[in-house]
């Protein structure tokens, strides 16, 4: 970092800060703390809903500043916990489109601070708001900023390379590291967009800027930064694109890297 320490850090969630369904740990919590104290922006940057991220932010003791949640199409007032811009898309050309490839699929929108409405049920469930079933029509009838796609009887392998056909204008598509999911969203909005946008809204150098992931979804968003580090967790691919490895998530690997410029 030219200053010294980075300015401006984005932090994924699951993988990253914490195992999913366990809490954060105290060690990695402090050198969040610690970072803030110092004057560094910490922005959890997650594909978790608002709802979902909220627990993790209070964890963290994050009071203040920003988050950007649904992979980056949910910028959100850390102080309020409210959405200060929500990109949305229109999700029926990707359900029609996903429907002919993938008869099966089961899909899923959110509604922003509610939950989702989906058209069935998926594995590992959604423990925070409304889970809703309805059909495909209803499902497609009003504008989102994320649709998630679930192939019950299907393979991650599989599912890759019926998606080599998928072309929706106007939308993108990141697939999950395990199992057959993806999520689309509009065109071009990304971790890595969202965080360019807020890191020219606060002033900060690119220079001064760190990214911590694990998945597919932190692509972009290690394109972005200075300077990216992937969790040991990370699938081969992910790892390969960021400057440097640290520990698993079960080794504090983000304390790690946060602990050379920012001391609990």
């Amino acid at each position: 970092m030219v200053t010294g320490g980075p300015q401006l850090i984005a932090l994924d969630v699951d993988g990253t800060l914490l195992e999913t369904g366990s809490p954060v740990s105290e060690r990695v919590a402090a050198a969040v703390r610690a970072a803030v104290a110092a004057g560094a922006h910490v922005v959890v940057t997650t594909g978790r809903t608002v709802l979902v991220t909220r627990p993790v932010l209070a964890e963290l003791g994050l009071i203040e500043g920003h988050a950007l949640c649904s992979n980056g199409a949910v910028h959100v007032d850390v102080a309020k916990g409210q959405p200060l811009t929500v990109q949305e898309f229109d999700p029926a050309p990707a359900v029609v489109a996903l429907r002919a490839l993938i008869p099966e699929m089961v899909f899923a929108v959110e509604k922003v601070g509610v939950g989702y409405w989906a058209t069935g049920v998926s594995p590992g469930g959604y423990s925070l708001g409304e889970y809703l079933l309805v059909d495909h029509s209803a499902l497609s009838s009003e504008p989102t900023p994320r649709l998630n796609g679930w192939w019950p009887q299907g393979s991650l392998e599989e599912m890759l390379r019926l998606l080599h056909k998928l072309h929706v204008p106007g939308a993108s598509w990141v697939h999950g590291e395990f199992g057959p999911w993806l999520t689309v969203s509009r065109q071009g909005v990304s971790k890595g967009w969202a965080l360019e946008r807020l890191r020219r809204s606060l002033g900060v150098p690119r220079a001064a800027t760190l990214a911590i992931g694990d998945g597919y979804n932190d692509r972009e968003m290690f394109r972005w930064a200075a300077h990216s580090v992937a969790m040991a967790n990370a699938p081969t691919e992910v790892r390969n694109l960021a400057d440097e490895v640290t520990g698993d998530v079960q080794e504090d690997g983000v304390a790690t890297i946060l602990e050379r410029w920012f001391r609990p």
